[in-house]
């Protein structure tokens, strides 16, 4: 789950990539490049790209019980 849902500086939604993105380039075996990630999901703009690259996911540690 991302939280902020929505890019800062432009307002797209870039929370539906979050899982997706996260699993490809951090959670798998053989992590894929970033930039090839985003390519193939489609976010081309700058500030969403860095929205997605520089996210850290808070929720784990703010509820670690489930």
């Amino acid at each position: 789950m991302m939280v902020p849902v929505r890019c800062f500086t432009c307002g797209n939604v870039v929370g539906e990539h979050w899982e997706e993105f996260k699993a490809r380039t951090r959670e798998a075996d053989e992590p894929e490049d970033p930039e090839m990630v985003l390519d193939e999901l489609g976010v081309e703009r700058h500030c969403c790209r860095r929205m997605l690259v520089s996210h850290k996911d808070l929720v784990d540690i703010v509820a670690p019980y489930q």
